[in-house]
């Protein structure tokens, strides 16, 4: 109940602020031995005789409530209101006891079990806590719904941003954002770290298809009319939810070999290019979005020539709040404050000063909140830089309606996996698929009679469809959530006989005379199997003998065959391109895998262009560091 003002509800909770305090406090995991974690059993308030209770008043502005509400908080509520925390690593008795402002849950970071209801249930336990506190300030609670409520059971999880690139339709972008909040709202969760912003220049990136594309026009069109379509009109509206535009800035551009996790190449690496680039290329997204109302933007776990973004107080002050006017808060990725410098304490007094507002910890806030309240006492942090950061995150919670309703509505609850929802995401698969060749306008597919082959894992496991992001952080393989795998959705379309073998091995499927059948068509589905950021990162893009071997024998077999490419970016398959007669780019189509089925078998058209150069081979990455020609350039797409 977003909307519904409860004053009277937060005048008793403040006066009596009467939450019990579990002693029993999580451990603090990876702390280092130089960084004492000096947190007293009973975290002291100082005693205020009486409080001022006109930020509860909604006829004033944000701001004016905000600045009511920061003259009356001590040190430790207002660093409180700076940490944010993974759900699995915080009770609620720790929300209350250290005036926590912000929790999320990351990429699989679910109730047990994953339904609607235990997840409005958590959020409202978090949100109980809370308002137990001395001045009630409720939390922000956030999630990755970037393709939808990806973490939910049930939601529905439309096509990554690669496909919507290729679909350019902005109008369609915003429809999806508007279901996805609605979604969200279901569980009592308004604020969404999305659209990505990134503009996308090397598809070895294992982020690829969260980006829209390589092109800063459509990449700033389609984030902005995610963004529109999440925040609706104003950000007191039932069904909106806050937007995040990330990662700031260029993590899109990233140089391969840079990056500095142990295991990746190209994710949270270097931008190596100059200022001028910077602005033209990768910038032009965040304006558009601070115009438009942006109040939320994620900072990159990248540098820009060397420097952590994190740390990079020049874009994140100067040219953010200053240049661009930004007057929301800033939030860092995951721990990406850590990645500064060795020294914790040199990391985090770095990331606030450079204008982090709110630090993601995710695991160790109490080290966090000693180490801020160091930095403020040793007077390394200014007290104005914590109030102004402080100040940010209230207006924007008075601005999204959390104290005037800050609890569930189970009226809500039966939005989730709607079938106009539903419909929505198969219209929108249908919008994504990209027509790469057709030799003999073998498609579309008659849906009259005949039998057609079908074969590879990708085309019955809706996890492969869904990709990373889905349920869990790397998505993961097999029935993860309801929707509708390649394999229905063909059967249900097609009126002869579909015989599906993952391997294409039909052996027993035999003709009339006995002899072994011949399909009409084959159809071969190369999938990627899911991944999320670096752990994507991959320097071979071609396809594998295992897959080359499964076209070749569906092709023994068959008339006519189909390749649809299920896979999170381009992938090199110039040396196969005459194994088939047609090829089809179907990205990561979610859910509704009736929509790859509508456009196959002619119920509606091939629209779909390339979002990014498909290169003819490796040798052509990164985007623009060729001579030769690629194998379809950006905007390419034929139409049957």
């Amino acid at each position: 109940m977003k909307k519904i003002l409860i004053p009277l509800i937060l005048l008793i909770t403040l006066l009596t602020a009467c939450r019990p305090v579990n002693t029993n406090v999580e451990s603090v995991v990876d702390v280092p031995v130089d960084i004492p974690l000096d947190v007293p059993d009973e975290t002291p308030v100082e005693v205020v005789d009486e409080i001022d209770l006109d930020y509860l008043n909604p006829e004033l502005s944000p701001a004016e409530r905000a600045d009511i509400l920061l003259a009356q908080m001590t040190l430790a509520e207002k660093i409180g209101q700076m940490t944010l925390i993974e759900k699995g690593s915080i009770s609620s008795d720790s929300v209350y006891r250290f005036f926590i402002g912000g929790v999320l849950s990351g990429g699989g970071g679910t109730p047990t079990p994953n339904t609607t209801e235990a997840w409005a249930e958590m959020v409202d336990d978090y949100q109980e806590a809370a308002l137990d506190t001395r001045l009630g300030i409720p939390v922000i609670y956030g999630v990755d719904a970037i393709h939808g409520h990806g973490n939910l059971r049930g939601a529905v999880i439309f096509p990554h941003n690669i496909g919507l690139g290729a679909a350019r339709d902005p109008d369609l972008v915003y429809r999806i954002a508007q279901v996805t909040a609605k979604e969200m709202a279901a569980t009592n969760i308004y604020w969404n770290y999305a659209p990505i912003a990134a503009v996308g220049q090397d598809i070895r990136w294992g982020r690829t298809y969260e980006v829209y594309s390589e092109n800063t026009d459509l990449v700033t069109e389609l984030s902005l009319a995610f963004l529109q379509g999440l925040q609706g009109e104003s950000l007191l509206d039932q069904f909106s939810v806050l937007a995040t535009p990330k990662h700031y800035v260029g993590d899109g551009g990233t140089v391969w070999g840079t990056s500095l996790h142990p295991y990746w190449q190209i994710d949270r690496g270097d931008l190596q290019v100059d200022e001028a680039t910077l602005r033209e290329v990768h910038l032009p997204p965040y304006q558009a979005a601070i115009e438009a109302g942006a109040q939320s933007i994620m900072v990159s776990f990248s540098s820009w020539n060397g420097t952590k973004m994190h740390a990079e107080k020049y874009l994140l002050t100067d040219v953010l709040k200053g240049e661009l006017g930004f007057e929301g808060f800033l939030v860092s990725d995951w721990a990406g404050i850590d990645e500064i410098h060795p020294d914790y304490y040199t990391s985090v007094v770095t990331a606030i000063n450079a204008g982090i507002d709110m630090n993601m910890v995710p695991y160790n806030y109490q080290r966090f909140i000693t180490v801020m309240t160091q930095g403020v006492e040793n007077g390394d942090i200014p007290q104005e830089r914590i109030d102004d950061a402080v100040r940010r995150i209230l207006t924007v919670k008075f601005m999204m309606g959390l104290f005037e309703g800050p609890f569930s509505d189970p009226a809500l609850f039966d939005l989730v996996g709607r079938y106009e929802h539903r419909a929505l995401a198969r219209e929108a698969v249908a919008k994504t698929l990209v027509l790469l060749e057709n030799e003999g306008q073998v498609l579309p597919l008659s849906k009259e009679s005949g039998l057609i082959f079908l074969a590879g894992e990708g085309a019955n496991d809706i996890g492969m469809q869904c990709g990373g992001w889905t349920i869990e952080w790397q998505g993961a393989k097999g029935s993860i959530t309801p929707g509708t795998t390649l394999k229905e959705a063909f059967e249900e379309a097609f009126q002869g006989t579909v015989q599906y073998n993952r391997f294409g091995r039909y052996d027993n499927i035999l003709d009339e005379s006995g002899n072994p059948a011949v399909a009409d068509v084959g159809i071969v589905v190369i999938a990627e199997d899911p991944y999320a950021e670096g752990e994507g990162d991959s320097n071979d893009l071609t396809l594998s003998e295992i897959e080359l071997e499964l076209i070749e024998r569906v092709g023994e077999r068959s008339e006519k065959v189909v390749v649809l490419i299920m896979s999170g970016r381009p992938l090199v398959i110039t040396e196969a391109l005459d194994m088939a007669d047609a090829w089809v780019a179907i990205w990561l189509p979610g859910t509704e895998g009736q929509g790859v089925a509508d456009v196959i078998f002619g119920d509606a058209p091939f629209v779909g262009k390339t979002p990014f150069t498909w290169p003819a081979s490796m040798d052509q990455l990164p985007l623009g560091s060729y001579e030769s020609e690629p194998l379809y350039p950006y905007g390419y797409g034929l139409e049957q």
